[in-house]
């Protein structure tokens, strides 16, 4: 096998070797190019699609980024100066590959830039992220896109059918909820049988928030909000989505299942205003698993209050606290504890696994189902707090509710305009309905 190329063993071979497949891949145009360069294309520039990319190409694969898009030049522009001339730069030099004619701008310009390419890195709003991964794996392509996958529940429907077609061809795909690449966390994963059976977990993200971007003159309303994306849930899905997924995925993982209801509440005490779009600033949700577990999930935007991002499950022998990477009986004697000195950056760890994978012919990631799932566990949150009403997972997952445009253009309406004072509808617990099949 050493006297072949990449690209002869990934036409050619078909085998198993340590559990997993090496298999042909889908692309057809896979591992391209005299040098067996394997082809990036990143799609989303902004600050998480331009980190993205730099830990991408850092791997130690032979990589290179040749097509980028976003709907915005500017983004755009400032991502590739960063790449090329900013402070991590270096770095990757001669790994960035994008002439004019390979960045493209537009609601459409994904299409061009996936076709370019072997992996495609998914870095947009989440609002746009099922039609993206599906267009991708259409193309067989591998994926690593950022969470959330989706912010409606037919967005969820999107990415599960996808996420199955991606399985059928072989396709790698990792999602970046990252602390499933992080070491803590896997060795308290490891370890989570000294627990007993998980009965209980708790579950925070709570911050001051994020940035605000101000309207401009002359700007449509679709580019306001594309611009200000965080406030809106057809772009974002609020931060019980956009964030606070995180936390929710890891008591998933952990419990080895998806809630099945919720219930919970929240509103808007402290950013009011046009500014802040439609979104809440704080969530309280009680979820239910099969078994009749409790999470209990807090989620909060709002300045000089109790900042924490953690997670705690409780089991009948013992406590989990993932913060301080250790496991205690109930009575609080540690029985293990992480030693913080050997923990990675999960972050990079993410990409460096992938792209090993792919060099190396390896089927090994699937990501995307799980990432769907979680991401479901979020929007049924969200459902639960907007309305005030026990949701379940069922129903919500096949309602076919979508938030998304139906047409995406810079003069089109987005799905939620301001009234005449520029204010948006705020939902309202105990008058805001979804209509649940």
């Amino acid at each position: 096998m050493e006297n072949k190329s990449r690209r002869e063993f990934v036409k050619q071979s078909s085998l198993i070797a340590g559990g997993l497949f090496a298999t042909k891949f889908a692309g057809a145009n896979f591992f391209s190019g005299a040098d067996d360069v394997i082809k990036i294309a990143l799609v989303g520039c902004g600050g998480r699609g331009t980190g993205a990319a730099t830990q991408a190409l850092s791997t130690k694969q032979n990589v290179k980024l040749v097509a980028m898009a976003d709907a915005f030049k500017d983004n755009l522009d400032d991502c590739y100066k960063a790449l090329t001339t900013g402070d991590e730069s270096s770095a990757i030099k001669g790994k960035v590959d994008v002439p004019e004619d390979r960045k493209f701008t537009g609601f459409d310009g994904y299409l061009k830039a996936i076709a370019l390419a072997d992996v495609i890195i998914l870095a947009t709003p989440p609002g746009f992220r099922p039609i993206h991964f599906e267009e991708a794996i259409k193309q067989g392509k591998h994926v690593f896109m950022e969470k959330p996958v989706a912010t409606d529940p037919a967005g969820i429907q999107k990415v599960l059918a996808a996420a199955a077609i991606a399985k059928q061809k072989k396709l790698n795909v990792v999602v970046g909820l990252q602390r499933h690449y992080q070491n803590s966390y896997n060795e308290l994963y490891k370890r989570k049988d000294m627990i007993g059976d998980i009965t209980s977990a708790q579950a925070w993200w709570n911050n001051d928030g994020v940035w605000v971007k101000k309207r401009k003159y002359n700007m449509t309303e679709m580019e306001y909000q594309m611009r200000n994306w965080y406030y809106f849930n057809w772009l974002c899905g609020d931060h019980i989505t956009e964030q606070h997924i995180h936390n929710l995925d890891v008591v998933n993982w952990f419990k080895g299942g998806y809630p099945i209801k919720a219930q919970g509440m929240g509103g808007r005490e402290v950013r009011k205003g046009k500014d802040y779009g439609e979104i809440f600033d704080h969530h309280y949700v009680e979820f239910e698993y099969a078994d009749g577990s409790i999470l209990n999930s807090q989620c909060r935007h709002q300045p000089k209050t109790m900042s924490r991002v953690d997670e705690l499950l409780i089991g009948t022998k013992g406590k989990i606290r993932a913060g301080a990477a250790n496991i205690t009986d109930h009575k609080g004697k540690v029985l293990y504890q992480f030693n913080k000195k050997t923990e990675n950056n999960p972050y990079q760890t993410e990409h460096d696994e992938l792209f090993d994978a792919i060099a190396k012919g390896e089927y090994k990631f699937a990501d995307a189902e799980n990432g769907a799932h979680s991401t479901m566990t979020s929007i049924l949150g969200r459902m639960a707090t907007y309305s005030g009403q026990i949701i379940v997972l069922d129903k919500a997952i096949n309602s076919g509710i979508s938030l998304q445009p139906k047409v995406y253009d810079w003069n089109a309406a987005p799905p939620v305009v301001p009234d005449d004072d520029g204010l948006y509808a705020i939902a309202t617990p105990g008058i805001t309905k979804f209509t649940l099949t």
